[in-house]
């Protein structure tokens, strides 16, 4: 763990001297929290609270950001997964600093077409404009208050998974809340989209983005 800690910190060092602002974070439920400020990611797939490559396919599955997984694992086997979860580069320690910097800079010209129009979500007839905090709902536009917004977005984005609700503590009320503040905006929303199939409850868990029926007019 030391010597991981000390690698990620002479990496760090040298990406900012070469005028990359870098975030670093120890554990994959940190990395989940901040990734989507982030440019381009810088993997390790060995955390310890979830497996690397978990991480990579929750990125992939709500956004173009580029991930490059960096490791001391060399099979071919290792490689072919990474690439399979959603990894756009794998590279082996030891490496060049030139060569991981020309790298980034190869994943982040092939990544800008797509992030575009990362700032709309489409879920089916729902559409969630990030840049005027808009929802729409077949065409209408649906009011939201800020938790709300910020809460449908967030389950939007992780479309393909449950979303816990620790993890919508951390991110829509940054730990100040209470059970019954989440189930109320969730119930707020489902009734502003005309239908509880738009936020499904897993029991015990959290909560995931459903298909619901359309609002009635």
């Amino acid at each position: 763990m030391e010597s991981e800690q000390h690698q990620r910190g002479v990496l760090s060092q040298a990406l900012n001297r070469h005028v990359h602002q870098v975030t670093c974070v120890d554990t994959g439920a940190e990395a989940l929290d901040v990734y989507d400020q982030a440019d381009v990611v810088l993997l390790n797939p060995n955390l310890p609270d979830i497996d690397g490559l978990e991480v990579c396919r929750a990125i992939q599955a709500t956004c173009g950001i580029p991930i490059i997984v960096i490791t001391d694992r060399s099979s071919e086997l290792d490689c072919v997964l990474a690439l399979q979860a959603g990894a756009d580069d794998y590279v082996v320690r030891p490496y060049g600093l030139r060569e991981l910097m020309a790298r980034m800079d190869a994943v982040m010209r092939r990544a800008s077409p797509r992030r575009q129009s990362e700032h709309v979500i489409e879920h089916g007839p729902l559409r969630i404009d990030t840049h005027t905090r808009e929802v729409r709902l077949c065409d209408r536009t649906i009011p939201m208050s800020r938790k709300e917004f910020d809460l449908l977005h967030l389950l939007a984005v992780n479309r393909h998974s449950v979303v816990p609700r620790e993890r919508i503590m951390r991110q829509v009320w940054e730990n100040s809340w209470s059970r019954r503040t989440v189930d109320t905006h969730v119930s707020s929303i489902r009734h502003k989209l005309g239908g509880n199939s738009w936020i499904l409850t897993v029991r015990g868990v959290g909560f995931r983005i459903g298909q619901g029926a359309p609002a009635v007019p």
